[in-house]
């Protein structure tokens, strides 16, 4: 049985809720999807989802909630992903970053909510299936650390990583 919880502090929690109770069921993965809000619900799940939404305000709210000094603990015990601003908060150079990945994150990339697009991206770790990808105010890593591993690109900038 694996708990996966999705930070559902702001932003796009249901999809992400939906999407990952769907991916488990294909994968044949026993276990449940939670959604996380409190410090001590973070204890209890075998890995984290921080998803899309505005990241200063995701920010501000893991601050006050204490919510951010969990996740950090829970970083060495458990795989963590991020998602739009979730990708924001896990990387440094923002105001409100958990600085759990050696990444340089630039927010809204690729433009404002009229430049939005989606585009099939090739994710060659994952095999040659094409995978959808949506980007709206899409951030881009800028730089990755030495042990940080490039996972996907568009148009030549970094759109995905792995760390440890």
């Amino acid at each position: 049985m694996v708990d996966v919880g999705v930070l559902g502090l702001q932003g796009d929690v249901s999809e992400h809720v939906g999407m990952t109770w769907e991916a488990m069921c294909d994968l044949g993965i026993e276990g449940d999807v939670v959604e996380v809000r409190e410090r001590g619900e973070v204890r209890g799940v075998d890995a984290l989802i921080i998803p899309g939404g505005e990241s200063t305000t995701l920010g501000k709210l893991l601050g006050e909630g204490g919510v951010d000094g969990e996740i950090k603990k829970l970083a060495g015990k458990a795989p963590i992903m991020g998602t739009c601003a979730g990708l924001i908060l896990l990387g440094g150079g923002s105001v409100y970053s958990l600085e759990l990945m050696d990444i340089r994150v630039k927010r809204n990339a690729f433009g404002r909510q009229r430049e939005s697009f989606e585009v099939d991206l090739r994710i060659p770790k994952l095999g040659e299936e094409l995978y959808h990808a949506v980007f709206i105010r899409a951030p881009v890593i800028e730089g990755v650390g030495g042990n940080v591993e490039v996972l996907a690109e568009y148009d030549g900038m970094v759109v995905m990583a792995r760390q440890d």
